[in-house]
């Protein structure tokens, strides 16, 4: 049997990248259009032989098994054969008319990648760049795969089929089987001479930079769907789609839940008392609001339409200002005594501690705010 391992030169752990390398290598030195000669077509033959096999991890299984898919030693039944054989003889994929050559452009695969975003972006939309590590049309060949001013001929091996019937003896009797031709891997017809840019694939690898426009309203883990946008297939084939995951980046002082925007402003107790009017910076410039007299610990400022455009629908979500009132730590003389007066006054010298109905205290009604929301 073959050694089909030593025939590439690579290890019997060898990747299918390895082996794809590997064999570009010696083909395009053991080519008979490059290296006319018997003892070189020979070489080509069994080069290409190997690559059939080892290239096709079905194959590859088999022929590490012990089995030859080619007619070597193997575990006891016919020559290279199958199950696989069998069911291609019954069902007639085959046996008789065959399938016919390979098609060298073939879609190419779906991206997909991942964009963080800013929460401005979330809530108006925009335009950012992504950059991205893809394949792209051959820009010497433009997809053919040949060195620009050369072609392709019709594969000797296979009469330009794309396949090769071998006949072969098991338990059943005579069958029949079509595989792949391994000169032409299939597709009937062979590149003379290779484009030095992509080695006949009709892609190159590329680092582009890709304009994304993010519709407002987006949250993370909404994809967005390019079409066209992905790889250039094999051949420089129909590319595939690009889908880019949305990733919005925490803001310093908005968070967001659902289409709403949550916020907190602290003022000092004596703001809470007597009422006041302050300057808030939103994601639609200042903004004033008005602290009522008597404003509590958790008490809630709902500024309609400020929050994150509808991703469906318009109009835009609430911001909801969350009222931190900040008691005094350190007073001084005259502070303390403004204060006793004024608790003096209050009839608060000596409160009555009691408790209270959870759902009437600050955790309470911050707890009502927020399901709400």
């Amino acid at each position: 049997m073959n050694d089909y391992y030593a025939d590439l030169g690579v290890s019997r752990e060898a990747t299918s990248d390895e082996i794809k390398k590997a064999y570009r290598k010696l083909a395009r030195t053991l080519h008979p259009d490059v290296n006319p000669g018997p003892e070189a077509e020979e070489k080509f033959k069994r080069v290409s032989q190997a690559y059939d096999v080892l290239s096709d991890e079905g194959k590859r299984r088999q022929y590490d098994m012990g089995a030859d898919p080619y007619g070597g030693a193997h575990d006891g039944f016919g020559a290279g054969f199958s199950f696989s054989d069998i069911m291609e003889q019954f069902f007639g994929t085959a046996a008789g008319g065959g399938r016919g050559p390979r098609q060298r452009q073939q879609r190419g695969q779906d991206g997909l990648v991942a964009l963080e975003i800013d929460l401005e972006h979330a809530v108006f939309g925009g335009a950012q760049d992504l950059t991205i590590e893809t394949a792209e049309r051959c820009g010497t060949c433009h997809g053919d795969g040949a060195q620009p001013g050369t072609g392709r001929r019709t594969c000797d091996h296979c009469g330009g089929r794309g396949e090769i019937q071998q006949v072969q003896r098991s338990f059943l009797g005579q069958v029949m089987t079509s595989r792949p031709c391994p000169t032409c891997q299939g597709y009937g017809e062979i590149i003379v001479h290779p484009c030095h840019e992509c080695s006949g694939q009709g892609r190159v690898r590329a680092r582009l930079t890709k304009k994304i426009k993010i519709p407002a309203g987006v949250d993370t883990g909404t994809r967005i769907h390019l079409a066209g946008e992905g790889e250039v297939g094999p051949g420089g084939g129909p590319a595939g789609d690009l889908f880019v995951e949305l990733r919005v980046s925490p803001h310093p002082t908005f968070t967001r839940r659902g289409d709403d925007l949550h916020a907190s402003v602290s003022i000092p107790m004596t703001a809470a008392a007597l009422g006041t009017n302050l300057s808030f910076a939103t994601l639609d410039g200042e903004q004033q609001i008005d602290i009522e007299r008597g404003t509590q610990p958790g008490d809630t400022i709902v500024k309609p339409d400020l929050g994150v455009t509808h991703l469906r629908g318009g109009g835009r979500g609430d911001l909801v200002i969350h009222v931190d009132v900040r008691t005094p730590t350190r007073l001084d003389a005259e502070q303390e005594a403004l204060l006793r007066d004024l608790a003096e006054r209050r009839g608060e010298e000596q409160p009555d501690g009691h408790l209270t109905d959870p759902e009437e205290g600050l955790v309470g009604r911050l707890f009502k705010s927020l399901k709400g929301r």
